[in-house]
């Protein structure tokens, strides 16, 4: 019986594109059901490959812009325009992402969000009304404060002197707002996280690792933050820090909604509305999801496990598929089957040939489905089919191999 297939993956962070991991496991489907209605919906949450991902939902164009990175090192970035609604898409990872700097060479406190500012100034330029950013993938921890150093705002410490890096924010005495403040007539910002600015769960503690910051850094990076946090609050009488998503990218969520009054959304909800998904989700009989790693954060807010959510809902089977999986209960409640690479090879070759690696294993994945239809004789598609078709893909009773192995991507 043929089904309808929709493949959604986000990236597989460090090895392979949303794009890229969709395309190759519908390689390796097709090679096992040729017979299936594939359709491919390359998926972002807000982080890394947000413009290209919203671009092509768009169908925007791609620009470029010179800016600098976070370093502050001369680089072409990219942005999206979409003429006929005068939207701009920008992935700041493509200006301050992690990935663009060598590893281990620069430290977080010697970077900033500064180059944003160059990219906002063109896309307002062009005329965009509308500014949709995904701010996943940063390589920085200054709170924003860069990026509003760029746009005109002022910081000054108790003795009147201009503040220049981050790092001597926790002197901040005042705040000087420039004319200028409102860019976009709407400006949407998706984050792939949930956290606050500040505390255990803040963006220092959870994220600087990450990037960078040991232990040792986080009480002189939190107290920069927090006075940021504090002088805001007192000079514009909000209390941003604690905001859902006001952590995410190293506290870039805060200052957008500080400085630049942005909207923060969870980005996989505002993927889902460009994508019309809902109407997607109901005309499937299957969904194959994946992401580099499916832990206990895919969960928390992730867009693979907010995508298996919502099919465990509409009681659609969900298959995920990932560099490494984490065991644990909560991950096996949302998916039909979960496997990963490191089930077929080591995680060295997984990153070495990761579309490889997936097309194998989605065809691996493809034939159990295949095989468990004959076995429930499924054949026909009159009244009903949908719902028969669906139950024929419920978890096999033999669980995949082991999964505690590190992630790939």
């Amino acid at each position: 019986m043929a089904l309808r297939v929709l493949i959604i993956p986000d990236k597989f962070k460090g090895t392979l594109t949303a794009a890229a991991a969709a395309e190759a496991i519908a390689r390796g489907w097709r090679r096992a059901r040729a017979q299936d209605a594939l359709e491919l919906l390359p998926m972002s949450d807000g982080g890394d490959g947000f413009g290209e991902v919203t671009s092509a939902l768009l169908q925007a164009k791609a620009q470029r812009a010179q800016a600098v990175d976070a370093a502050h090192r001369t680089c072409l970035a990219r942005w999206w325009w979409e003429s006929r609604t005068k939207t701009a898409v920008i992935e700041s990872a493509a200006v301050i992402g992690l990935a663009r700097l060598p590893r281990q060479r620069f430290h977080p406190f010697q970077l900033d969000t500064l180059g944003l500012g160059a990219l906002l100034r063109r896309a307002a330029k062009r005329g965009a009304r509308r500014c949709l950013m995904g701010i996943g993938g940063s390589a920085t921890n200054d709170g924003g404060f860069g990026l509003a150093r760029a746009l005109g705002w002022d910081f000054f410490d108790r003795e009147g002197k201009l503040i220049e890096r981050w790092t001597g924010l926790a002197q901040l005495e005042r705040i000087r707002a420039p004319r200028r403040q409102r860019w976009f007539s709407r400006f949407v910002v998706a984050t792939d996280v949930e956290n606050p600015l500040l505390g255990r769960r803040g963006a220092t503690r959870v994220y600087g690792p990450q990037k960078g910051l040991g232990p040792r850094d986080f009480v002189p990076a939190e107290r920069c933050l927090g006075r940021l946090a504090d002088v805001v609050r007192r000079q514009f009488g909000r209390d941003f820090a604690r905001e859902p998503g006001a952590g995410a990218a190293g506290g870039l969520g805060f200052g957008l909604r500080a400085f630049l009054g942005a909207e923060l959304q969870p980005g996989f909800a505002l993927f889902a509305r460009q994508a019309a998904l809902e109407q997607r989700l109901r005309a499937a009989d299957l969904v194959v999801t994946g992401e580099g790693a499916i832990d206990r954060s895919t969960l928390m807010g992730k867009g693979v496990g907010q995508l298996a959510r919502r099919c465990r809902q509409l009681e659609i089977p969900c298959l995920g598929l990932a560099g490494a999986i984490s065991a644990g209960a909560g991950i096996r409640r949302f998916f039909a089957q979960a496997r990963a690479l490191i089930e077929l090879t080591t995680v060295a070759q997984a990153r070495a040939r990761p579309d490889h690696w997936l097309e194998r294993l989605a065809e691996q994945v493809a034939r159990t489905v295949q095989n468990r239809q004959r076995r429930c004789g499924g054949s026909g598609d009159g009244p009903g089919e949908t719902g028969r078709r669906r139950a024929e893909i419920r978890r096999p009773k033999a669980e995949t191999r082991k999964r505690s192995e590190p992630a790939v991507g």
